[in-house]
Parts: C-alpha cells; sequence; structure tokens
C-alpha cells in the first residue's frame, strides 16, 4: 500500500498543480483572495503571486508563466525570472467562457488549451455542455469543441498531436486528434472511468456520478491517474476504463481533487487534498493540504 506524506498545509483549495524547474506549483483558490504557491521539494514556499481565484497554470516558450483567473474569466502572464514586471492581460475569456472559467494547459507551440465549467455549478444551476478553447499567441480566443460535460485537466503527449480532457459529470477523458492549424478532430474516449449519466438525470448532489475526473495527470505507459472531485479515492486508469491502482485520501473525510506527476524522476505524485469543494469557498479554516506520493510509472514526458 502506498504510504502519501505531507508536503505542505494550511491552504483553501490547492488544484492546477504543475512540476517545473525543480519545484511544485499550485493555485490556492481562497487564501488572501487567491493566490499562486512555487514550492520546493521539501514544502517551503519559494514564491507566491496574488491572483483572483487562479486555477490552471502553463508556460509560455519564453518561461513566462500564464494562469487562469477562474471568476474573472480571463488568463493572466506573469514574469517567469520572478522579477519585478507588473502582470499582463493575456486572453480574456468572457465571450465563451460559461460558468466559471477552469483548468489550462500551454503546448510546446505555444498555444493555449483552457476550458470553463459550462454553467454556474456554486448557484446550483443544472449541468449544460461547455466549450472548449485554445487561445493563439496572437491571443484570438477560439471554440474548438462543445458540449463537452465539465471540462477539466487537459493533457498533451510528447508528440503534440492529441489532446485529451477530462469531463468529470462524464466520468471519462475524451481525446481529440490536434491539426497543424490547431483544430481538433476525431472526437474518441480514451478511457471511461464509470458511466456517464444523462446530464438530465445528474442529481444535485452528483451521487448518481461514479468518479469525478478533475485534475489529471499522464504517465509513460498512456495511463492516466485522476483525481477525484466526487470520491474518497484516486485511481490509475487505463486507456480501456481499467483502474489499476487506487490510493484513498490520506485524510478521511476530505478527497483528492487533483494529481501531477513530477520530482526528479518523474515518480513523484503530488496530490491537492480538500474538504467536499463545497466547502471551499471561502471563510472556512484552511483545511487543504499537499501530499507526495512515489509511483511506478514516471511522467509521460508532455504537456503539462
Amino acid at each position: 500500500m502506498r504510504r502519501p506524506s505531507k508536503l505542505l498545509d494550511g491552504g483553501t483549495f490547492f488544484e492546477g498543480p504543475r512540476w517545473r524547474d525543480g519545484r511544485w506549483w499550485v493555485s490556492d483558490f481562497y487564501t488572501d483572495g487567491g493566490r499562486i504557491l512555487a514550492v520546493d521539494s521539501e514544502g517551503a514556499i519559494e514564491r507566491e503571486i496574488a491572483l483572483e481565484q487562479p486555477s490552471g497554470l502553463g508556460w509560455l516558450p519564453d518561461g513566462d508563466l500564464l494562469a487562469v483567473s477562474m471568476s474573472s474569466h480571463r488568463i493572466w502572464r506573469f514574469d517567469g525570472d520572478g522579477g519585478s514586471r507588473e502582470p499582463e492581460l493575456y486572453a480574456d475569456l468572457s465571450a465563451l467562457a460559461r460558468g466559471e472559467s477552469n483548468d489550462m494547459t500551454v503546448d510546446a507551440e505555444g498555444r493555449v488549451w483552457v476550458d470553463s465549467f459550462g454553467y454556474d455549478l456554486y448557484a446550483g444551476e443544472r449541468p449544460v455542455g461547455s466549450p472548449l478553447m485554445r487561445v493563439d499567441p496572437d491571443g484570438t480566443v477560439t471554440a474548438v469543441a462543445d458540449g463537452l460535460r465539465f471540462p477539466n485537466s487537459i493533457m498533451v503527449p510528447p508528440a503534440g498531436d492529441t489532446l485529451i480532457v477530462a469531463e468529470t459529470i462524464a466520468a471519462r477523458l475524451t481525446a481529440f486528434d490536434i491539426g497543424p492549424d490547431g483544430g481538433l478532430s476525431n472526437r474518441r474516449v480514451y478511457a471511461q472511468i464509470a458511466p456517464s449519466p444523462p446530464l438530465e438525470e445528474i442529481d444535485e448532489r452528483y451521487s448518481n456520478v461514479g468518479y469525478g475526473p478533475d485534475g489529471c495527470t499522464l504517465d509513460a505507459e498512456g495511463c492516466v491517474w485522476a483525481g477525484n472531485s466526487l470520491g474518497t479515492y484516486i485511481a490509475r486508469v487505463s486507456p480501456a476504463g481499467e483502474t489499476l491502482e487506487r490510493i484513498e485520501a490520506p485524510e478521511a473525510g476530505m478527497a483528492t481533487y487533483a494529481v501531477q506527476l513530477g520530482g526528479a524522476d518523474g515518480r513523484t505524485l503530488l496530490m491537492c487534498v480538500a474538504p467536499d469543494w463545497r466547502a471551499g469557498m471561502g471563510g472556512e479554516e484552511p483545511r487543504a493540504s499537499l501530499w507526495t506520493v512515489e509511483v511506478d510509472v514516471p511522467h509521460h514526458g508532455g504537456q503539462p
């Protein structure tokens, strides 16, 4: 049995984990209005960036950091070297984003892939499909797919010709081919973790969604470690949809919302642990934490 070790606590809701240049990066949704942290392998905070409710993170080819502000539907650009340059607005997603803006990945070509919830989750709206957006290097925002069921984590394997996106309330991962012009085609199921209930039959607590893939990470064998916003454990899932391994949340009453492979050899799995997302709206005791655990198969080598 794998036994995670605590890396850091005291957050309100950690998400969007990444590994870059020997450090973990995470968004913390609500602490001090929202912040992005860079954390070393021992749990020391090395950099802190203020941003209103941040989520998805990524880096442009020149090393600058991009971050999604969920509630404002904007992507901001920060100095990747930690200098004093002021943050810049990189893209405005408000014309296409519905509900909160969400996760993001920047591919090797500098194209940004970003999504949104699709509806106002926190106000209790009924689920509807949502678009996947692409932001080109010139700042143009284009909807490249639609009807995704709460799109979440976005992964691009090393070849750069495939995109995989988690559909949280469909309990699956969906793949597309990426064309030379950035268009998406050949939509298909990459891994079906649990049955997908019809949108109109999803209950208000999502209890009939058997697994809610949230922040995910792809390994070198093409399997996905999937965060689970609707359960107490995470799973390593094969493209056939088979659960190969499970890791329970390291604290009772918690869930692991997002995961990322990293570390020196790519075999360290970072786990973002928090109470029920409904308790994560700010004002509560800061109970979110980061944990690490060693796994057998390393990161896939692509993005993120």
